[in-house]
């Protein structure tokens, strides 16, 4: 039979004092002991008198800390845990949330002064217009000017105006697509929300790993549902654009005869 052979002595678990471990996770020795008092983390191995912590100790605090910085609360993460769910699977929990929640949009906000604004629009900078870009929600007001919630947003509604497309045709334009995007978003939600995270309905705590996989699940679906949004809707222009110039042709064709 092949001798085992010696872990060498770089790849060993580390193993702290409590001092150490406190350190490292970046809290106090009286915070770890209170964890340790309400049962959040398992109990060190215990060499006479010295008490000593691994690195699933310090992987439980960190969990913890994120947690706790997400809105959990420490009761709240006592029942996880005491639902025997491992450092790791809390941690593949806090991994699902975060994909789950991610944001979809990468938007640059933009600044523009008032003077900036007079500039572009001129007279079509009215209460009437600067009313509803609020009540779209893209754009917060201060001081000196405006925030609008994404550059490229801005620049396509500037492009449009100087093209000679009025801001209030713009502006209504983008109302109608946001209730036409609020509703793919919705379809969307309710596809993944149905077929892919029905197990988070149940009561019942994921099976070993569910979480890891839901979290590659979504991480996946995410780019092909823009996919699918974007191919849709050119697919949709080439439909509508036949569609109206062969309407405007029928119609000269009418008033030419």
């Amino acid at each position: 039979m092949e001798k085992l052979r010696a872990v060498p002595a770089a790849t060993a678990q580390h193993e702290y004092r409590v001092e150490e471990l406190a350190e490292a996770a970046g809290i106090t020795t009286r915070t770890l002991r209170f964890y340790r008092e309400r049962k959040l983390l398992p109990p060190p191995r215990r060499q006479g008198r010295i008490a000593w912590y691994g690195e699933a100790h310090l992987t439980r605090l960190r969990v913890i800390a994120e947690l706790l910085e997400r809105g959990h609360t420490l009761g709240g993460i006592a029942e996880l845990i005491g639902a025997g769910e491992s450092g790791r699977d809390v941690a593949e929990l806090i991994g699902l949330e975060a994909a789950i929640v991610a944001p979809w949009s990468d938007e640059t906000p933009v600044e523009l002064s008032w003077n900036e604004l007079r500039d572009t629009f001129g007279d079509q900078l009215t209460d009437t217009n600067t009313a509803e870009s609020i009540a779209q929600g893209y754009i917060t007001l201060h001081e000196h000017g405006i925030t609008h919630v994404s550059r490229r947003l801005m620049d396509a509604t500037t492009a449009l105006v100087a093209e000679g497309v009025p801001l209030s045709a713009v502006l209504e334009a983008s109302r109608r697509t946001q209730e036409h995007v609020d509703a793919i978003a919705e379809l969307f939600v309710g596809l993944v929300r149905d077929h892919l995270l029905g197990a988070l309905a149940d009561d019942r705590p994921l099976p070993p790993g569910e979480a890891a996989h839901l979290t590659e699940q979504i991480q996946h679906v995410r780019p092909l549902a823009r996919t699918v949004a974007d191919a849709q809707f050119a697919l949709a222009m080439d439909r509508r654009v036949h569609a109206e110039y062969d309407e405007m042709l029928k119609q000269r064709r009418q008033d030419g005869a």
